[in-house]
């Protein structure tokens, strides 16, 4: 090991400044809790926004990293291997989808999904149908195709001319999309439940109108499951909830619980319109991602897990409910499943930063969404005690920022 010094101010000296991280050099993690450098312990409410659904270091992660390390880290997609595809199995097996397309990231995801959706429409429909429709406030990654997409304008501009053909309406606004949609449309796109957004989730009777909506005009329904996806809603994927078939499905963040990988879901029909060579991804379908995946999708995936999630929701419900009670800070706590969010009322109006501020002086680790919502994206495996002890720090943080 080096025994290079490593400070909060090395990265301003050598990482790029788009990034501006707490001062808290996390060291070592176990379940919900972090260490940082000086050994202060922390609870982790942020879960690597959405990421490390299992918590960290989780034993049967940790197993599959460590047995698939001594066997093959890397094949190209000249060839294929065992732990890719036995993911894509278990991911057709889970779910709607016949065909996987592996990637490394939800914003690889999105951009193969959008490619798709384009290629999908010009070899069927023919070369005018080519707008993409999605929603504002929706966020679907970092790539110049995904976050022009993405409904924050804040996000994509500055960078030159976007790609064009791509359109936005409100989410939930069933007029609005009416208006707009027409036989030109390819693909709308959009999140089941906001998560940049501010932790939006959608009128039921509106997903089932888009879903019509689409099948009008012959357009493909694209969700976009990187946050929502493997068991974050309390379902495998949150479509299952809604009632609602898409035709394409992207997956990420905690699809590894923390290693990177990312799919991108759909039927062999329209899997079709991806000839041999027509896109791809050199670390795709990696064996070390494609190994960990598997062994947290299986976790994941047991009933017992997926139950607990709505439980712990429940935990996290009524705790916010009695902090808010005391200090009368949140208008609303919204959300689903152990993505939710604490949306500030008037007298607080975009303070949410202060709150995640004052959570870590208090050593609790949470997220914004946005400047109005305090988001958590905790472990889908917390404890009780884990949770409790967050909320006594949330509490005192909350108390931190109203009492000035």
């Amino acid at each position: 090991m080096s025994d290079m010094a490593v400070t909060r101010e090395l990265f301003d000296q050598v990482m790029v400044p788009n990034y501006a991280p707490a001062q808290v050099i996390p060291v070592r993690g176990q379940g919900a809790r972090l260490w940082d450098q000086q050994g202060r312990e922390y609870i982790d409410f942020a879960g690597g926004i959405a990421v490390n659904c299992l918590g960290h270091c989780h034993p049967a992660l940790v197993s599959a990293l460590k047995e698939q390390g001594e066997k093959l880290w890397h094949l190209s997609n000249v060839m294929t291997n065992e732990p890719a595809l036995r993911l894509a199995k278990k991911l057709v097996d889970a779910t709607f989808a016949e065909k996987v397309y592996f990637c490394n990231s939800g914003a690889e995801a999105n951009e193969a999904a959008l490619k798709l959706a384009r290629r999908y429409a010009i070899d069927n429909f023919g070369p005018e149908k080519t707008q993409i429709i999605a929603f504002t406030q929706g966020f679907h990654g970092r790539t110049f195709f995904t976050v022009t997409v993405g409904g924050q304008a804040a996000y994509s501009d500055g960078f030159g001319p976007k790609p064009a053909d791509v359109d936005h309406v409100p989410y939930n606004d069933l007029a609005a999309l009416k208006a707009l949609i027409s036989d030109r449309t390819c693909a709308v796109v959009m999140e089941p439940l906001q998560g940049e957004g501010g932790i939006i989730s959608p009128e039921p009777a509106f997903v089932q109108a888009v879903r019509e909506l689409c099948d009008q005009h012959n357009a493909l329904l694209v969700f976009d499951e990187v946050q929502t996806g493997v068991g974050r809603t309390g379902a495998l994927y949150a479509y299952m909830d809604l009632g609602v078939t898409p035709d394409i499905l992207t997956s990420a963040k905690a699809l590894g619980g923390g290693f990177p990988i990312g799919a991108m879901l759909t039927t062999t029909r329209i899997a079709a319109a991806l000839k041999v060579g027509t896109h791809g991804s050199t670390y795709g379908g990696n064996p070390l991602a494609c190994a960990v995946a598997e062994a947290a999708f299986d976790t994941v995936k047991d009933p017992a897990v997926l139950n607990g999630v709505k439980e712990r929701e429940t935990w996290y419900r009524e705790g916010l409910e009695a902090i808010n009670a005391k200090y009368g800070c949140f208008g609303q706590i919204r959300g689903k499943g152990l993505l939710l969010g604490c949306v500030m009322n008037e007298q607080y109006q975009g303070r949410a930063r202060d709150f995640l501020l004052a959570a870590m002086e208090e050593q609790l680790m949470v997220l914004i969404a946005g400047a109005n919502v305090v988001r958590f994206a905790p472990s889908l495996v917390i404890t009780k005690e884990e949770v409790a002890e967050g909320l006594a720090r949330f509490e005192r943080a909350v108390a931190r920022v109203v009492n000035g």
